[in-house]
């Protein structure tokens, strides 16, 4: 391959760009309308735009992304994670487009993506598993009768999906239908396919996966081990490696599964296959992810291995240049940095970051998509950039990531570097003989207080304005002084959004959006009644869906239809009593 399209945004995308540059080839970039400036675009050697804003248009849109592969004259796709890397229809207009695919073959990511296939390959390998439906359901009243049946808790689980998107736990038989329904749109949503499946959820479990690559010579490696077990509405939030505190049988155990399922499947590329264990030693197949983690880093880290180098080796024919599971040198671990107010539900907060100043010394890296002066847009995900912090051991480690984390600074929207600061200082999380964290630890055990992030500061003028053009689709950017063009703005970047009424002091009756970004749905009618705290809206905000309690009982009064973005706190209805 000579040039490779990267079908993504964000720091994968800037880490993909990194890697084509280290293996001598080059790269494309392309973006959303909101993503002319982002960082990936400008690490790319070109860029061009997907004239759109939301990922249905854009990131999602094959038709567009193959005409820019044609128009750039790429030879190779790399679909990094999210969005199309997991979609099989993907993965076979690429390839018959006459285009190298950086993924594993499309019969395998059928196989493997399809949450309900991948169980049937495990119980043919003899992996562990707990009981699940046979295949998708079709509807809620499916769900209730596999829940009467086995009992509770129960997952809800898009069949296509990944990331903790589309993934619901039921803990009380009256809430299944609705969170039923809130699964397959999600998936909709982040995946473009809403079928569902069902299985038993197992209890405070911790989450533990093996990363394998495999090439076109007959080799499947299991590099290594992750615990990811420290979440927040099914998504990760640190990732560790190697997984810590497994006895030798254990990780003998989950090597071979993740081995078998991957080899059965005939896999190529890199994967993760991933497991519950729960805490009387339970080990379950959970899936596998048929693309790079976003937690790749802590095993680069930790076995000497590049990833995404070797995914590019594979995809041009190479063998892998590693024989055998690497012997782990010291310890790693990965913080993702969302734009999320830790100390207010983790509710996304996109917006300009007006100070970025991250950490650096022994032991520290840094994968970004943004800089100073980057906007976080509301139409995807959360997560700007990851923390890996390495030491020798694993205790090194946690001296180390205390100090980056203090160290790192940002201001404009709200992170959770609080929490994570909060975490390292957690005897659950840091203790020597013991390690207490579970997938559901965040929401039943965390109880340290985290402040809740200040509004956003108002961005400070530029001196000199930027404006972009495309000329046949490629884009190249325009800087003038802004003395010169005095009271006008051309900073294309900046989305067109209309401002919105925010309350100016709290009303006990009003109906607020708690974060910003699409108002979804109401789930009652005008002039419903309500008890307080009834869920009575949905809002979709970074492709994750967030509840609006009603503020008190009463009437329910909408002021503001579904559909179109809103600023955090505006006032969208009434509770009257």
């Amino acid at each position: 391959m000579k040039k490779v399209l990267i079908a993504n945004r964000g720091e994968i995308a800037v880490r993909i760009a990194r890697a084509c540059r280290d293996y001598g080839v080059a790269s494309v970039a392309v973006y959303a309308d909101a993503d002319i400036d982002a960082l990936h675009v400008r690490q790319a050697d070109e860029a061009y735009g997907l004239q759109g804003e939301r990922p249905t248009d854009t990131y999602l849109n094959i038709e567009k992304l193959l005409a820019v592969a044609a128009r750039a004259g790429a030879d190779a796709v790399h679909p990094g994670y999210g969005f199309l890397s997991e979609r099989a229809e993907f993965a076979r207009a690429v390839i018959d487009a006459g285009l190298i695919w950086i993924g594993p073959d499309p019969a395998t990511i059928d196989a493997l993506g399809d949450k309900v296939q991948a169980r049937r390959i495990a119980l043919k390998v003899g992996a562990p598993l707990v009981a699940g439906t046979e295949d998708p359901v079709n509807d809620a009243s499916e769900v209730v009768t596999f829940a009467e049946q086995h009992g509770l808790p129960i997952a809800i689980k898009a069949a296509f999906g990944g990331g903790g998107r589309g993934l619901k736990v039921a803990w009380k038989l009256d809430e299944v239908s609705e969170l039923y329904e809130s699964a397959v749109r999600e998936a909709v949503t982040a995946f473009g396919r809403g079928e569902c499946f069902v299985e038993r959820f197992l209890d405070r479990p911790r989450h533990i996966e093996a990363q394998i690559i495999a090439d076109r010579h007959g080799r499947v490696v299991v590099v290594g081990t992750r615990d990811c077990s420290l979440q927040r509405r099914n998504q990760k939030l640190i990732e560790e490696a190697p997984a810590p505190y497994l006895n030798d049988e254990l990780r003998q155990r989950i090597h071979e599964s993740a081995r078998a399922v991957c080899a059965e499947a005939g896999y190529v590329g890199a994967g993760t296959v991933e497991f519950l264990l729960s805490g009387d030693g339970t080990l379950s197949f959970l899936e596998v992810n048929t693309r790079l983690q976003v937690e790749h880093p802590v095993t680069e880290e930790t076995s000497g291995v590049d990833l995404v180098i070797e995914q590019l080796r594979v995809a041009d024919g190479l063998p892998l240049s590693f024989d055998g599971t690497p012997v782990p040198r010291g310890h790693s671990f990965e913080f993702r940095i969302n734009a999320e107010d830790a100390g207010n539900g983790f509710l996304p907060t996109p917006g300009s970051i007006t100070l970025f100043q991250p950490p650096s010394g022994p032991g520290v890296r840094l994968d970004t998509g943004v800089a100073e002066g980057s906007r976080v847009s509301p139409n995807f995900d959360s997560m700007i950039a990851k923390l890996i912090v390495t030491g020798a051991t694993r205790e090194q480690a946690i001296s180390r990531a205390r100090r980056a984390l203090a160290e790192f600074k940002v201001e404009g929207v709200a992170t959770v570097l609080p929490f994570h600061r909060a975490v390292m200082d957690h005897a659950d999380f840091t203790a020597a003989d013991t390690f207490a964290v579970h997938t559901r630890w965040i929401e039943t055990d965390f109880a340290e207080h985290v402040t809740i992030a200040p509004r956003n500061a108002e961005p400070v003028d530029p001196g000199v304005l930027r404006t972009f053009v495309e000329i046949d689709g490629k884009r190249h950017e325009l800087g003038l002084p802004a003395a010169l063009l005095a009271g006008v703005s051309l900073n294309a970047a900046a989305p067109a959004y209309a401002s919105q009424p925010v309350a100016d002091t709290p009303d006990p009756h009003a109906v607020l959006t708690p974060v910003a970004g699409n108002l979804h749905a109401w789930a009652v009618e005008d002039g419903a009644t309500v008890e307080k705290g009834q869920v009575i809206a949905i809002m979709e905000a970074m492709k994750m869906e967030t509840s609006i309690l009603a503020p008190c009982a009463g009437t329910v009064q909408i002021s503001k239809e579904p559909g179109g973005y809103l600023e955090a706190k505006v006032v969208i209805g009434r509770v009257e009593a």
